[in-house]
């Protein structure tokens, strides 16, 4: 098991000595398809290049360029969007506008078919969620980098360790940009596939699934595949989970009661703290706001 957060650098293990690996950190380049050859993770320049992280053996994307490679994400988005053997090509970063014509955010990369004249067919929208880090990755990423080889075996401990954030990941990002952006895409009638790690989508609560051809939504799961012949992960399909729109987002933002005894008890446990030390209340009470 890892002593460490660093699953991949730049691109690769951060025990991989190879030519290209050793060029791809001294110049900070990303091997995934990103805009420009450059990492941009982060800050431009002082990027920011973990690509994936250990959550204990477990490999984590935490970037969302990371699934870029070899662009099988947007072969199986199209599989989803459209009948085989049509002309498709992929568009990256496109607004996408609401009634009034203010932007309801950018889709990651849109799929379009065309005819023979180039005119535009169908189209779809492909939506990529990594994971989000809690703790302070940057640290263990700086420390690494000061001297790969030597702190390739490097032991981090501490405080503010860097794990996955599931929740943050979901209820804060993922949900949210599926509600922004699908609700327009559901009402013209287009379909999203949505790209996420699979130890990242076995956190989200059961989703009702439906057949391919009823789908609205596809949840394309991936994982990274460790090639120990060549010290590197390949990302590798895992499985397809098929939804309409509307119960996969009812699902993912609908948390679960727990009991109301728990939370009176855990009410009554800080009332009493408060009482015994004597101290004033929060926020000011009905009988403050009747003596004014």
């Amino acid at each position: 098991m890892p002593r460490h957060p660093l699953a991949e650098v730049f691109g690769f293990p951060i025990d991989n000595f190879s030519v290209e690996a050793n060029r791809h950190r001294a110049k900070r380049l990303c091997p995934y398809n990103n805009k420009v050859p450059n990492c941009t993770k982060d800050k431009a320049k002082d990027p920011l290049g973990v690509c994936s992280i250990f959550e204990e053996e477990n490999v984590v994307v935490t970037c969302p360029i990371r699934f870029r490679q070899s662009w099988l994400i947007t072969d199986d988005a199209a599989a989803f969007f459209f009948p085989p053997d049509v002309s498709w090509t992929s568009l990256t970063e496109v607004r996408l506008p609401d009634k009034n014509g203010r932007s309801a955010g950018n889709i990651d990369v849109v799929l379009v078919t065309y005819n023979n004249r180039g005119r535009i067919v169908d189209f779809g929208a492909l939506e990529v969620q990594a994971v989000y880090i809690s703790g302070n990755i940057r640290n263990a990423f700086a420390h690494y980098m000061q001297d790969p080889k030597s702190h390739h075996e490097m032991t981090w401990e501490g405080p503010f360790y860097p794990r996955p954030d599931y929740l943050s990941s979901s209820r804060k990002r993922l949900a949210p940009q599926l509600i922004y952006k699908d609700s327009i895409l559901s009402k013209w009638g287009k379909k999203t596939a949505v790209v996420v790690d699979r130890h990242f989508f076995a956190t989200l609560p059961n989703l009702p699934e439906t057949s391919p051809n009823k789908a609205e939504i596809a949840w394309l799961i991936y994982d990274l595949a460790f090639d120990a012949s060549q010290n590197r992960y390949n990302l590798t399909k895992h499985r397809t989970v098929y939804t309409a729109f509307t119960p996969a987002l009812e699902t993912i933002t609908t948390s679960e009661a727990g009991s109301v005894d728990n939370f009176v008890e855990h009410l009554q446990e800080k009332l009493d703290e408060k009482l015994d030390n004597g101290y004033p209340p929060d926020a000011p009470t009905l009988t403050e706001f009747a003596q004014e």
